[in-house]
């Protein structure tokens, strides 16, 4: 199960996804910290199965993403939200973070 939230900004939507096995977990490793526990309300949104996660997300508004656990980055690479190669570890739990840029006159690009 994946919690997913999405946040309403000026600038777009953010969106959250969090293995909801995570939830209540601080991940650290060298000099990254993810301290979920403490900001689980930015996750905690809709529990969902990840196929529902899936249809859930429209990439196209998506600004921003915080993605966190196996079944999150996996619904999240599926979706086109983010890429395998900018997958990064943590305490042996798979997180990523993406942005989008939009260039005047280009469509957006993913980084």
């Amino acid at each position: 199960m994946i919690y997913i939230k999405f946040h309403n900004t000026d600038d777009g939507i953010i969106l959250a996804m969090c293995d909801s096995s995570l939830i209540d977990r601080v991940l650290e490793e060298g000099d990254v910290y993810i301290d979920i526990r403490n900001y689980s309300e930015f996750y905690k949104g809709d529990l969902v199965e990840p196929g529902q996660a899936k249809a859930l997300i429209v990439r196209d508004a998506i600004k921003a993403a915080n993605i966190i656990g196996d079944e999150a980055v996996d619904v999240a690479i599926d979706s086109d939200v983010i890429r395998q190669e900018n997958v990064k570890r943590v305490d042996g739990v798979r997180y990523a973070h993406a942005y989008r840029v939009d260039k005047p006159g280009q469509e957006a690009a993913q980084e």
